[in-house]
């Protein structure tokens, strides 16, 4: 893995930025640059500012700086027999772990794992003058600013740009198995309320008829969750796929969208695949997004458009002006002048 520090020359780009009132677009593999809105500004490139900062498998933390390809930093964690607790999207192998944390997204892990954020346990950042601050510490006792942390996660990069990044580990499972069933959804979610809070499950997913459970811990405990669940071994890419946002149905026509819904929500629409048991539906949606944000208000849930061909529609609605408000001042705290992948998130942030 490549190491480089460059912290100076990042901290010093930006703070030319600022005093010019001059917009950058912060890049480094260029694997989530289709999330969200066309930003507005110079590219400032962070993939050299890579590799380990620190690392006691002990503790289980690991400090990385953002430019650190995701599958580079896997490969040092196994090593270890350990694994990142946050099941990370990559879209990739420059998929970097500063791209994975602005965009925020946990793959099908996140029900039994946590989402990313929640593995975030520190973060040092340059803000939008130029400044390099630190947020949060390095270990498990230090809980100082958590909530500033992980107020990076879905940020999009407009709150700061990250420089290093303190995450949690865990040991890797002793086994895993994927189980696949035919049946139908209502089925599906029943059987899922009885497993989940008995069995080893990590992941669950349905698509075209079938309901697929990932299992993963102690190999016995594992053997025993196969034998109740029953069903046919299936097959582990099933749950890569939906981590990475790949697949048929992801290469589908149409804007990209997740709800994310009480699990127990009916579900309609064609073109959907279903995630964390239920909570989390990807939907394929061609035309007015009106629709979308009907039935997600219908289902008391949210949705987010993930990519689209039109890049002047953002991920989230505008929220409400009480809530934009509070929002507004961190902005302006963070990135007084807006300079920071300006546009990305909301208009002219």
């Amino acid at each position: 893995m490549e190491h480089n520090d460059d912290t100076a020359l990042l901290a010093s780009a930006v703070r030319e930025a600022y005093e010019q009132a001059a917009p950058v677009e912060i890049v480094a593999g260029g694997t989530r640059r289709a999330f969200g809105r066309a930003p507005i500004g110079t590219p400032l490139s962070v993939a050299r500012h890579a590799g380990i900062v620190a690392y006691d498998p002990s503790e289980f933390v690991v400090t990385v700086r953002a430019g650190t390809p995701i599958t580079a930093l896997e490969e040092i964690l196994a090593r270890e027999g350990q694994v990142l607790t946050a099941d990370v999207p990559r879209f990739g192998a420059a998929s970097t772990i500063g791209g994975a944390l602005a965009v925020g997204l946990t793959g099908p892990g996140r029900p039994y794992s946590g989402a990313l954020r929640d593995a975030v346990l520190g973060v040092r950042l340059i803000s939008g003058t130029g400044e390099v601050v630190r947020f949060g510490g390095q270990v498990l006792k230090n809980v100082a600013g958590f909530d500033v942390s992980r107020l990076m996660a879905g940020a999009y990069g407009t709150l700061g740009l990250l420089l290093d990044v303190s995450l949690r580990t865990a040991r890797r499972p002793e086994a895993q198995e994927v189980v696949r069933l035919e049946q139908s959804w209502p089925a599906a979610r029943v059987a899922l309320r009885q497993w989940e809070s008995a069995l080893p499950l990590t992941g669950a997913c349905y698509a075209d008829g079938v309901l697929h459970v990932r299992l993963a811990g102690l190999a016995p405990r594992v053997a025993e969750a196969r034998r109740v669940i029953g069903g046919e071994t299936g097959d582990m890419a099933v749950f890569t796929d939906m981590r990475d946002l790949r697949g048929t149905f992801f290469e589908r026509p149409g804007d990209l969208w997740r709800l994310l819904v009480p699990p127990e929500s009916p579900w309609d629409p064609e073109d959907t695949v279903i995630d964390w048991a239920g909570a989390q539906r990807f939907w394929r949606v061609v035309g007015d997004a009106t629709v979308v944000y009907e039935l997600a208000a219908r289902l008391r849930g949210q949705a987010m458009r993930l990519v689209g061909a039109d890049r002047s529609v953002g991920p989230w609605a505008l929220p409400p002006p009480a809530t934009m408000a509070l929002m507004a001042r961190v902005k302006a705290a963070m990135d007084p002048r807006g300079i920071l992948n300006r546009g990305r998130l909301y208009p002219d942030w």
